[in-house]
């Protein structure tokens, strides 16, 4: 069995387009790994895949046994890895060798669950089913199939061979049934601009059941579709229409809609020539017209007429396949693919979007202008502008469906035009083509919460964990949605679930605390819980630098005349753990900062004072040996001759105020330490200079508390 979706258009050519998005309402599955392995020990056929599906036990046939050999091995390489496409493609080609029928259904029921936009497998599902001589179950596979894409010509067409090669169309049934699948095969995917193939089947098909006058009507439509071979189309319409009698292959409304048209011609030509008779101008009541109405004469005028209308329709159609050629040719991979598709290709459906767009946009923008003056055939043409952009957004999402732009382009056109279309765009990117990128989950749990639908939204997010667990993005949605809905508890015993599940992580330990003790402490006003959190990630990550840094805003944005021994036990707590010099010389600085702004002694700021001297000093020596064992001629030179980089003088602190610092730093606590946690560094910099020597920014206050 060759992969699905290889380069050949023929063996894979998604062609598809349904005009409304309420026609792509596929049955969707949960596609976690579980799924899959639930599937795997029920040994059954498929069933709890996820697929909504009737047993395919055929009567009489035993689903009991053994499978093949080789099976199980192959089944669990799509189970270890149910996104290799490739392991998929070999296990289905092995059961197709082997031609086991339980294997094959189980098989492809797991497949279609991932991969549904991949026809060429519903078809050949189908081909097992009927060669099994299962008819009814080829039947729901094929149903099956085309919710899951309706705007597949080619499975339409499959559907339809199918039923005319076992219906009994000696039976009206039959052919009342035939023609209802070509009606709904017409309005899911007909606007299609690659869906020739299914028009001519159609009008054909009528052909062949001698009615005629269906026949004209299928044309009538599809002249008014723009596709690759419109041009066919209305050579073949006009062939029909000269080809037989107008009374034979029209309506009769429009048969005597026509034959007024040619009456009323002929009586203003003869009018024009002055030699109309008494008979001609008036005829008594009740008297029948001449029976030559119908003559050979009458009959092609009439052609004429109707050649003329139609004239008009395809030469509209023709303008707008012209405005779309250019988008079309540079579409390269209409189909389903696994394979990426490269940018310019991307590029391309992004541009004929946006054009098709803008084209609805401004035959909107026209119909309101003409709304008060009762202009129909402009609000028909705005309809048939939002429509033909529908059908391009899902043509465009077979061919890109692993690409979240497009599915968040597609939302975003259709949220001014309902909800629950903007909902069933989310569902089937996320629960169909998506199941594994969190970020459009987030996208659909914001919208769900947004429009008040928040049990949705809790079910969406804990679905997405799930799926994909350990992503702290996740967990603080979560959080978030509970906190946003009142429901604190809730969100406090995520938080304390996660701090205490990351413990074999100090990072992400670190990390979930820092947001536990920012929870604890902003909105349930309970400094000492928070206080405890920080405590206890220090004893694990010693060495974790925000952790002190948030430790220390706690402390501080309490009363600081009552906290001031606590807040200089934070700092000392600070300087005597594993941290960098760097970091060390910043708590030094924030407590010599306290002690000048608060502390009660001056002894208290002496002592600060000094603890940060001999930071400095040690810094500074350690910079200097190390700038001494890097020295080398070239950069001595260079530094000599004033090339480099100059450093101030020390007379001359950078950017070093004459007055105490009074602007307190930004709260680590009350900010937003997502990633990094937040950082002091920056407004250091700023405030400090740039201690690229490390030079002593406290050297104004030796005038008054000179070293002891």
């Amino acid at each position: 069995m060759a992969a699905e979706g290889t380069e050949d258009p023929n063996n894979n050519g998604e062609l598809t387009n349904p005009p409304v998005t309420e026609l792509y309402e596929p049955e969707v599955a949960d596609l976690p790994k579980p799924d899959v392995e639930e599937s795997v020990k029920s040994g059954a056929d498929g069933g709890d895949t996820g697929i909504s599906t009737a047993s395919y036990t055929a009567e009489g046939e035993e689903e009991e046994g053994e499978m093949p050999t080789d099976f199980e091995r192959f089944w669990k390489l799509t189970i270890d890895n149910p996104q290799d496409f490739n392991s998929w493609t070999d296990l289905l080609q092995y059961c197709e060798q082997e031609g086991h029928m339980r294997a094959s259904r189980q098989a492809l029921n797991a497949f279609l669950v991932r991969y549904p936009l991949c026809y060429g497998y519903w078809k050949k599902f189908v081909d097992l089913e009927r060669r099994a001589g299962h008819n009814d179950k080829a039947e729901e596979v094929c149903e099956r199939g085309l919710k899951a894409i309706p705007l597949s010509v080619d499975l339409w067409i499959h559907y339809i061979n199918l039923l005319l090669g076992t219906l009994n169309m000696n039976l009206p049934d039959s052919t009342w049934r035939i023609r209802s699948v070509f009606e709904e095969a017409v309005a899911a995917a007909g606007w299609d601009f690659n869906s020739d193939r299914l028009w001519d089947l159609f009008a054909e098909w009528e052909k062949e059941q001698a009615n005629l006058k269906s026949m004209t009507g299928v044309y009538d439509r599809v002249l008014r579709v723009p596709t690759q071979l419109y041009n066919t189309h209305y050579e073949k319409l006009k062939t029909h229409l000269t080809s037989h009698l107008p009374q034979d292959i029209l309506s009769p409304e429009e048969y005597s809609k026509v034959r007024t048209e040619y009456k009323q011609s002929q009586i203003q030509a003869k009018k024009e020539r002055s030699d109309i008779t008494a008979d001609e101008e008036e005829r008594p009541p009740g008297e029948e017209e001449p029976a030559d109405n119908d003559s050979e004469e009458a009959v092609q005028k009439m052609q004429e007429v109707l050649l003329v209308s139609r004239e008009e329709v395809y030469q509209q159609n023709e303008a707008e396949v012209r405005k779309r050629w250019t988008y079309e040719e540079s579409i390269k991979r209409p189909y389903f693919h696994v394979k990426p598709l490269d940018r310019a290709q991307l590029k391309a459906w992004q541009s004929y979007l946006d054009w098709e767009i803008a084209e609805a946009e401004t035959a909107a923008m026209t119909a309101e202008g003409t709304a008060v003056e009762g202009h129909e055939d402009s609000k028909q043409e705005c309809v048939a502008g939002h429509e033909r952009v529908l059908i391009l957004f899902e043509r465009c999402l077979i061919a890109c469906a692993f690409y979240e732009e497009f599915w968040d382009k597609y939302v975003h056109y259709l949220e001014p035009h309902g909800l629950e279309e903007v909902r069933n765009v989310y569902r089937r990117a996320c629960e169909i083509h998506l199941p594994y990128k969190h970020s459009i989950h987030l996208q659909w749990a914001s919208f769900e919460e947004k429009h008040d639908n928040i049990s949705e939204a809790r079910r969406i997010l804990e679905s997405l964990e799930i799926t994909v667990p350990g992503l702290a993005a996740v967990r603080l949605r979560r959080v978030g949605l509970e906190r946003r809905v009142a429901r604190l508890d809730v969100a406090e015993s995520l938080l304390k679930e996660t701090v205490a599940q990351s413990k074999d992580n100090p990072t992400l330990h670190a990390f979930y605390s820092i947001k536990l003790a920012r929870f604890l402490h902003k909105l349930c006003k309970n400094p000492a819980r928070a206080r405890t959190v920080l405590q206890e990630a220090i004893e694990l990550s010693p060495n974790n630098d925000r952790l002190y840094q948030n430790l220390l805003e706690l402390e501080m944005s309490g009363d600081l005349r009552a906290n001031g021994g606590v807040i200089q036990q934070c700092v000392a707590k600070a300087l005597a753990a594993p941290l960098s010099p760097k970091t060390k010389i910043l708590f030094s600085q924030r407590g010599l900062q306290f002690a000048e702004d608060f502390g009660t002694t001056v002894q208290s700021v002496l002592s600060m004072y000094e603890e940060h001297q001999k930071l400095l000093q040690e810094h500074n020596a350690k910079r200097e040996a190390e700038n001494s064992d890097n020295d080398d001629p070239e950069k001595t030179s260079k530094m000599d001759d004033g090339s480099s980089l100059t450093v101030l003088p020390q007379t001359a602190p950078p950017m070093m105020p004459h007055a105490p610092m009074t602007t307190p730093p930004p709260s680590m606590m009350g900010g937003d330490m997502s990633g990094s946690y937040g950082s002091y560094g920056s407004w250091y910099q700023q405030q400090y200079g740039g201690y690229g020597s490390y030079q002593n920014p406290w050297n104004q206050y030796n005038q008054y508390y000179p070293p002891s």
